[in-house]
């Protein structure tokens, strides 16, 4: 695979400042973050933005974020899908926002090391994770939700369970350095690894038009070597407009910064830190005057679209840049190497 891009210098690439400050002028009194002025929030993306925020060194920015996360969540460990100035929107209660909380959790461990922070927010975390995996099957998948009525919907997301196989590995990792065990977690850990790896074809197909359909697997870590080559390479031209980056979805010419930083994410995981760079390259100038990031764009026509700004966006092209530029002590987060199962390797590379 053989990409055309430049190679650019980190003072080209970005202004880390211009982004953080859109970021923080969002953030509400209650430590709220939506997507955009006026906009909704869900759980899943306030953490993609509180990593953001820590990139950019604003933590009590980041830290009341978690506070605002922490006191809304429900008494089952879920969050509601969508919340708008602090009101439920969707209360359907999905798996993968539930766990995602230890991700956000665990970076903010390796960007500042404290310890007591991450013991302050076990509880958090705890009951996020049991409610995600208290709906995992069998074979491992883990159904995607329940409905506002608490019905389970009795369908698994490939993304989605991805993500969750993410959380767990944070979530043992911070169950480590707190020095507790959670077999059930490993248990679940195991079953859902096996499951994305061997049962892929138990996943709802219908969102494999989806580009995270095709890298999440890769980017959570679930596969790997040889595996990870395979289905990056196999589906490439898909979901790639080469130069331009990811397609949100393969049969519409719309690119997205947030699912090509994330492919960034995926390429540097893998180790193949040249393709990285250059897939970040393409996006480098889809900028706004303020040095914000567009949220997509269709193509060839280059109309911007949506127009909002959204937070986590640009939070997620900060986790790219860190991830190719090793800015933060949490730039290995994502990457293979640094993990052995659950166990966070990272720090010893």
């Amino acid at each position: 695979m053989a990409l055309k891009g430049s190679r650019i210098k980190l003072s080209d690439a970005l202004d880390i400042n211009s982004v953080v400050t859109f970021i923080l002028s969002l953030q509400q009194e209650s430590g709220d973050i939506p997507w955009h002025k006026d906009g909704k929030t869900d759980p899943w993306d306030l953490i993609e933005t509180i990593m953001g925020l820590n990139i950019g060194k604003c933590f009590d920015a980041s830290h009341r974020a978690f506070e605002w996360l922490k006191i809304i969540q429900n008494t089952d460990g879920s969050w509601y899908s969508s919340y708008v100035n602090g009101k439920p929107e969707d209360r359907t209660c999905e798996t993968h926002m539930a766990a995602y909380f230890s991700v956000g959790l665990f970076h903010t461990w390796l960007t500042d090391k404290n310890t007591a922070f991450v013991e302050y927010y076990w509880t958090t975390m705890e009951k996020g994770i049991n409610y995600a995996i208290s709906l995992q099957t069998k074979t491992g998948e883990i159904y995607w939700a329940k409905s506002p009525e608490g019905n389970v919907d009795p369908m698994s997301l490939l993304a989605g369970s991805s993500s969750i196989f993410m959380s767990l590995k944070c979530a043992l990792a911070i169950a480590g350095i707190l020095g507790k065990k959670r077999r059930s977690w490993e248990t679940a850990f195991d079953k859902l690894g096996n499951s994305i790896r061997k049962n892929i074809h138990n996943y709802n197909v219908s969102k494999s038009r989806f580009s995270m359909y095709w890298f999440y697997p890769v980017l959570s870590g679930a596969l790997t070597g040889e595996k990870a080559e395979n289905r990056i390479e196999k589906y490439w031209n898909k979901y790639v407009i080469e130069g331009q980056g990811a397609r949100c979805v393969s049969d519409q010419p719309w690119v997205t910064m947030a699912e090509t930083s994330e492919l960034v994410l995926a390429l540097s995981g893998m180790g193949q830190m040249e393709k990285a760079k250059i897939v970040f390259s393409w996006i480098q100038n889809r900028r706004y005057e303020d040095k914000t990031y567009w949220c997509g764009y269709t193509y060839p026509d280059m109309v911007i679209w949506p127009e909002e700004k959204i937070s986590w966006t640009n939070a997620v092209v900060l986790l790219a840049a860190d991830a190719v530029y090793a800015l933060t002590p949490a730039s290995d987060l994502f990457c293979h190497r640094s993990w052995d199962g659950f166990a966070y390797k990272g720090f010893l590379n």
